[in-house]
This record gives C-alpha cells, sequence and structure tokens, in this order.
C-alpha cells in the first residue's frame, strides 16, 4: 500500500512537472518574440534614418549583423532561460511534493497504519480494543467494517463459550429420554417384587415390557453418546413398513401418564418409518408437554388430511411465545416463558432432526388454551376425509 501511494505520488507530480515546465517556455518564449519584434521595427527605423541621399548606407553592415543576431538565440540566452526555467518549476514542485506527502499521510497513511495495529489486535484475539470510526479519511468505510466485524465476533465468541458450556450438559440434558424407561422398569420390577400380579401371563407381560424397556435405554445410551461426540447426523435410521395404527396405540401405552388421554381408535395407514425412532418423537413431546404444561391434559390423537398422516399432541398450558416460534427447534434454545422448567433446548432440535430423517415434518400452533404440537407425514392414495 505504501509503495504504491508513492509511486502515484511521485507519476502525480512528474506530469505536474510536466504541465508546469511547458507552460513556463511558452509564457517565456512568447516574452520573447515580441521583444524581439520590437527591437526589429527599432532597427529598421535606425537603418531608414542612416542613409544618405544616394541610398547608400555606411553602418549597413552593422545593422544586418545585429538583425541577425537578434533573429538567432545566443548561447547565453539559452542557458539563462533553461535555468530560470528549472529554478522555477524545482521550487514549484518541492511544495507540491510537501503539500501532497502530508496530505495523503493524513488522510491515507496514518489512517492505514492505525488500521493496520487494529487488525493485528485482532488477530491476537484482543477484541476488547476499538477503533474510531472517522469520516474525514478515506478509511472511513473500512474503519467501520472492522469494527462491526469485531462486534460480530465478540457476539459469535459468546455464543460459542455458550456452545461449549451448554454442551458439557448434553449427557445430563438427553438423560431425560431415559427416565420415562427406566421409570416403567422400576414400576413393573416394584410390581414383581410385590406380586401384585400372580398370574403367570401377567407376569410374562410385565418381563416382557421390562425387556423392551430395557433395550430402549440400550439404544438411547448409544444415542447419547453419539450427541455427547456432537455427532448427531451418524444417528441410525431404520426405516420398514408399519402400521400406524398399530404402532402409535403400542407406543402410547407404553407412555400412559395419568395425565394423557389417547383419541382412539387411530387411523389405519402403512407408513414406511422407523418405529424406535417415531416412538423417540412422541416422548419427547409428551415430555415436553408434561414439563412446560404440569397439572394440564394431555390429548394424543391422529387423523389423515389432505394426504398426510397427522399426530396431535395437545396439552393445554401457556404455548410458546410468537417471538420464540421461529427459533424453538433450534439447537439450545429455550422459550423466554418456561420458568425454572430444567432443559437445554435440545429436545425440539432432536425431534425435527428425526422427523426429517424420516421425511416428516413437526408444526407447532398455538391456541387460546394451549400448544398443539403437530407431526405428518406424507401419504400416497389415502382417503382425504379426516379420520378421528
Amino acid at each position: 500500500m505504501k509503495k504504491q501511494l508513492l509511486r502515484s505520488v511521485f507519476v502525480i507530480t512528474a506530469v505536474w512537472l510536466l504541465i508546469c515546465a511547458g507552460y513556463l517556455l511558452f509564457m517565456q518564449r512568447k516574452e520573447i518574440v515580441a521583444d524581439r519584434g520590437e527591437k526589429l521595427v527599432l532597427l529598421n527605423e535606425v537603418e531608414q534614418l542612416t542613409k544618405n541621399e544616394d541610398g547608400s548606407n555606411p553602418a549597413q553592415a552593422e545593422i544586418e549583423a545585429l538583425r541577425e543576431t537578434l533573429k538567432e538565440d545566443t548561447p547565453e540566452g539559452k542557458r539563462s532561460y533553461t535555468i530560470q526555467v528549472t529554478v522555477t518549476c524545482g521550487v514549484i514542485v518541492l511544495f507540491y511534493m510537501l503539500f501532497i506527502f502530508f496530505y495523503l499521510y493524513r488522510k491515507m497513511l496514518a489512517p492505514f497504519q492505525k488500521l493496520e495495529q487494529y487488525a493485528g489486535e485482532l488477530a491476537k484475539g484482543n477484541l476488547d480494543v476499538s477503533l474510531d470510526y472517522e469520516r474525514t479519511n478515506f478509511f472511513g468505510a473500512f474503519t467501520w467494517a472492522f469494527d462491526h466485524m469485531r462486534e460480530e465476533l465478540i457476539r459469535a465468541r459468546k455464543r460459542e463459550e455458550y456452545a461449549i458450556q451448554e454442551n458439557k450438559t448434553i449427557i445430563a440434558t438427553l438423560s431425560h429420554d431415559i427416565k420415562t424407561p427406566i421409570a416403567s422398569i422400576r414400576a413393573y420390577a416394584e410390581a414383581l417384587e410385590a406380586n401384585l400380579e400372580s398370574g403367570y401371563e401377567k407376569r410374562q407381560q410385565y418381563a416382557s415390557v421390562i425387556l423392551k424397556k430395557c433395550d430402549e435405554v440400550t439404544g438411547l445410551t448409544n444415542d447419547l453418546v453419539l450427541h455427547s461426540l456432537s455427532e448427531l447426523e451418524h444417528l441410525e435410521i431404520e426405516k420398514r413398513q408399519i402400521q400406524m395404527d398399530t404402532v402409535l396405540e403400542e407406543i402410547c401405552r407404553d407412555f400412559a401418564y395419568e395425565e394423557v388421554v389417547l383419541d382412539t381408535p387411530f387411523p389405519r395407514a402403512e407408513l414406511c418409518l422407523d418405529e424406535k425412532r417415531l416412538a423417540q418423537v412422541i416422548e419427547n413431546l409428551l415430555n415436553n408437554a408434561r414439563k412446560y404444561a404440569p397439572g394440564t391434559k394431555i390429548e394424543v390423537s391422529a387423523q389423515i388430511r389432505d394426504g398426510k398422516y397427522e399426530i396431535h399432541v395437545r396439552d393445554h398450558g401457556k404455548g410458546i411465545l410468537p417471538q420464540d416460534m421461529p427459533f424453538i427447534c433450534e439447537k439450545f434454545y429455550r422459550g423466554k416463558n418456561t420458568g425454572d422448567a430444567p432443559g437445554s433446548g435440545l429436545g425440539l432440535y432432536i425431534v425435527t432432526y428425526i422427523l426429517k430423517r424420516m421425511d416428516g415434518e413437526l408444526k407447532l400452533r398455538n391456541h387460546a388454551d394451549g400448544l398443539d404440537a403437530v407431526v405428518t407425514f406424507e401419504l400416497a392414495d389415502v382417503p382425504g376425509e379426516k379420520i378421528r
């Protein structure tokens, strides 16, 4: 930058020097020609006055020599004229260069050096240093851009620190996916221990549920490791054809909380989904409803509408604030009306990710008396009427 600036100064100076020299030469030459013309006129008058009556002139030779001298530049005159032009141009160029140098240094070099030092501080990670925005220098816009970048870096660093801090709690946060099957295992184990059911078939059913919940815990534990490594994209999705009415009843039976009300029968349809991941999605929605709408009724229903299979999990709590709705499914984001409810903003993020992998979609709709979480899947060749 400095070399280019100095090169530009020298080029501008050279052009200015040529212009000044040309102008001075032209003006000096004009004066010399005018002076010669006057002298030649006077010499002609002298020639006429010195002539004899017969037309001869005893001083004719001297007059002719003087006339030739006036028509030609003498070496001494040329040298003197060149020196004058050179000195004059040199003085003009000197003052011009000094003015240009100080002006450019003040307006360009000094702000550039300040900007360079500022960039060096940012490169070192020192984001506390600020740079004043000066509209009068050529780097005013760059100054604003650099300071804006510093502010963005500060915000990005804060977000990174927050994400790192939150990432440390991922294992504890995702444990809410494990609490429900563990609670079920404990409940059925205590029932077996207390001999609440003496019938063989009932005890076998309890044992079957316990084994199933153990498998769920194993799967969720594996997912927990992946989440803790920030490798959610490695989550396995194993799709197969399932009957939605049967699968939904089995899933909801496993999560038969006291406040959950099932609107059965569910509509019949065959979809290609991962049953285990679908159960994880519904469990997350039920847990969110129980956590953020405690003590209210939670309704689970399904319907087929407009070529889509819809699963509704509706609570009667406070819902989601409108300003939070665009961001509520982002990682680590929590609504402003969550109060003291525990959580880290991963539940809905996991739900939306799993549904995306299964070509599904989550829609959240606020109502006057709560929130309706709608899970939708596209259907092919299904009746368009509403089935409840």
